[in-house]
């Protein structure tokens, strides 16, 4: 089956291009990234809705199944598009004519899928995302006898192409986006609050921990993409999850986290960085370090404007927190929205984890207030 290549996206001056990718927001999964057309508007809003709306609004079940059986994920997410289509029509990325986003990999286990490949268990539950297992991290010794061998021979590969195999079979392109998070976010959740004692007490093993937990990440993501773009999804990218990164001071980040994230890099025609919502301003001349960036995202707090200056050439995002989006006066918002077009635009605005307490008129609003701005209307 024929693959198709998205277009690239030169930078000033004709230099070699920087590939960009977008935010993303998989429907009942968590924020990832996708390829960048060229076709984003200058305020682009990406909507994500935590599982427990799904569940409250369209009765939808997010317990193991979801997780693991492509047939019943295929029907549940049917279900929320039709949903999301009902409530807010003017959303132009929930299409009731495209299905190739319904048989996907998209949201499959939530963000543990390395824990998961280590053979850590989770718990699934109706209106949640998975979480691990309680009480369960790797010692030392476990650190110490990792090998790559041993872990992409576990039955969570064999389980994952088996997914694959119902999708293709059933519906041809494999579509989605697996999220095997970042180096530092995959340690924490695997040797828990130690990782960062280890930095101080055992660097060495940390880096032979870390470079075993990229290697794995760099292998299942090239075997998974490798068979979607066979499929005829084409797909080349990855997207670290440095969520844990404002727990470690800007020195221990050029140390522990930079050098695999430029291997990472450097293995996919498409990369990109994200920090969730915290402050990015520590951490910038860290990640300007890095080749092929095509995608940062950070907090409000950030120093937008430095952010621009630094990465004129990666799609650029901002994260609004969803409890500010529920509580905060109209008012509050549109000055919030005015702050980032004038210093980030042209980005993506992040409005993720909506909750199931949220009114659709707030969504609209905030919808409303940020094309507003975008075409150059007053934003009330």
């Amino acid at each position: 089956m024929k693959t198709l290549r998205s277009p690239n996206r030169q930078t000033e001056g004709g230099s070699k291009p920087v590939l960009q990718l977008r935010h993303h927001i998989p429907m009942g999964g968590t924020g990832s990234r996708e390829s960048a057309d060229g076709t984003e508007s200058r305020m682009r809003v990406s909507l994500g809705f935590e599982p427990g709306w799904f569940c409250r609004r369209a009765a939808v079940d997010f317990s193991e199944p979801w997780h693991t059986d492509p047939i019943y994920r295929y029907k549940s997410l049917k279900k929320m598009k039709a949903e999301l289509t009902k409530r807010f029509p003017q959303v132009p990325y929930w299409n009731l004519a495209y299905k190739d986003d319904l048989a996907t990999l998209s949201g499959c286990f939530g963000i543990y899928c390395i824990p998961r490949l280590f053979g850590f268990r989770l718990r699934f539950a109706p209106d949640r995302w998975p979480q691990l297992e309680p009480g369960r991290h790797l010692s030392v010794e476990e650190m110490e006898q990792l090998t790559v061998e041993k872990i992409l021979a576990g039955s969570f590969v064999e389980e994952l192409f088996q997914q694959m195999d119902i999708i293709e079979s059933r519906w041809g392109k494999i579509h989605g986006y697996l999220h095997v998070q970042g180096v530092l976010n995959n340690a924490f959740h695997m040797r828990g609050q130690n990782i960062f004692l280890d930095m101080l007490e055992r660097p060495e093993l940390v880096h032979h921990f870390f470079g075993i937990i990229c290697h794995v990440m760099i292998e299942l993501t090239q075997m998974v993409q490798a068979k979607q773009r066979q499929s005829g999804f084409y797909i080349n990218l990855l997207s670290v999850s440095n969520c844990t990164v404002n727990m470690i001071s800007p020195k221990m980040c050029r140390e522990f986290v930079i050098p695999y994230d430029k291997r990472i890099a450097l293995n996919f025609e498409r990369f990109g960085v994200h920090t969730c919502n915290w402050d990015v301003t520590p951490y910038i001349e860290a990640f300007a370090q890095l080749p092929k960036l095509g995608y940062l995202d950070m907090g409000m707090e950030s120093d937008l404007q430095r952010v621009r200056k630094t990465f004129p050439e990666a799609r650029r995002a901002v994260l609004y927190w969803p409890t500010k989006l529920q509580d905060a006066t109209l008012a509050e918002i549109v000055t919030d929205m005015q702050r980032v077009y004038r210093e980030l635009a042209p980005c993506d605005v992040v409005m993720a984890d909506i909750q199931a307490s949220t009114p659709d008129t707030r969504v609209i609003e905030f919808l409303q207030i940020c094309s507003t701005l975008e075409t150059g209307r007053k934003a009330e």
